[in-house]
């Protein structure tokens, strides 16, 4: 059995990490109230603006507009895919930044497979905010762009605005064929899961299962036919920006939301494991403090008794 001295030291270190998961629990949970608060907060004009994107798409034939139409590639040509993937700087949150460069890798293999068997090559780039999952995809050797740098802090609006500025640079002047964005989507509390949405062009079935799992009752036109004044393309056009940047603050929030709550859950459990190996460390000391005792008293019974056959 461990003697006493090396239990007690174990017991100290053992309560000086649960205290430092316990501060972080309780500085995990003002973040993760507020985060939530925010993202539930920017929920109507998120789902407001995808269900009127399903409304065009399904009322227009054909829209003159790069955003709107996707290309159709032949044997021999190219995909160009950029992959805007949302993660974190700071770690302690569970498998919050792992499941993202598990889905990023999925995504990719799979791609590159279904292309591979039509003939067409895949060629794409990672920008990626956060260092965590930068990290560890420049380290897979991942095609990572290693000079892109945006700041990841709670998010707001103009943050989005600033991203969809460098999407929208990116997919219409280095000429990308699809930009995806990567970020984890929390159904509720213990249940997250990584998207990959595809933002240009716009893709309908992507907005379906987006609202569908919102459960929203944002489609008051799904079944009527709808009069775009002056044209489709001119409201299509105006209408493009504010549709991006709902579903990149969307996103963000999402994202910061979950992170926030992983790192909440991680503590939380960090905390009730250092509990209970307190327990059991306290149960060890209190039988070798028996063992010593009981040692002692076998050697002052053992002296007194050789003191009376003297």
């Amino acid at each position: 059995m461990q003697n006493l001295n090396g239990v007690k030291k174990r017991i100290k270190s053992v309560q000086g990490i649960g205290q430092m998961t316990n501060a972080m629990q309780l500085v995990s949970a003002a973040k993760k109230r507020r985060s939530l608060a925010l993202r539930n907060s920017m929920y109507p004009f998120f789902a407001h603006c995808a269900g009127s994107m399903r409304d065009i798409r399904r009322n227009a034939e054909h829209v003159d507009n790069p955003f709107f139409e996707l290309d159709q590639k032949v044997e021999g040509s190219t995909w160009k895919i950029a992959y805007f993937v949302i993660s974190g700087d700071q770690g302690l949150a569970g498998g919050y930044h792992n499941n993202i460069v598990k889905a990023v890798e999925e995504h990719i293999r799979k791609k590159i497979l279904e292309n591979s068997r039509k003939g067409i090559s895949t060629d794409y780039k990672l920008y990626v905010l956060g260092k965590l999952a930068r990290e560890r995809l420049t380290h897979l050797g991942y095609n990572v762009d290693q000079t892109f740098s945006f700041p990841i802090t709670e998010p707001n609006f103009y943050q989005a605005r600033n991203l969809v500025s460098e999407i929208k640079q990116k997919f219409l002047t280095e000429d990308f064929d699809l930009v995806y964005i990567v970020y984890t989507h929390m159904e509720t509390a213990l249940n997250m899961k990584t998207e990959v949405l595809r933002l240009a062009p716009v893709d309908l079935k992507s907005i379906d299962e987006i609202l569908t799992d919102y459960a929203s009752d944002e489609s008051s036109n799904a079944n009527e036919k709808v009069e775009y004044h002056p044209d489709i393309n001119e409201v299509f056009g105006f209408f493009i920006d504010t549709y991006l940047n709902a579903m990149v603050y969307n996103a963000m929030t999402d994202a910061y939301a979950c992170e926030q709550t992983s790192r909440y859950t991680a503590m939380d459990n960090a905390t009730k494991s250092a509990e209970d190996m307190m327990k059991a460390l306290q149960l060890q000391c209190n039988r070798a403090r028996q063992s010593k005792i009981t040692n002692e008293l076998t050697e002052i019974i053992n002296g007194a008794n050789q003191v009376n056959n003297l």
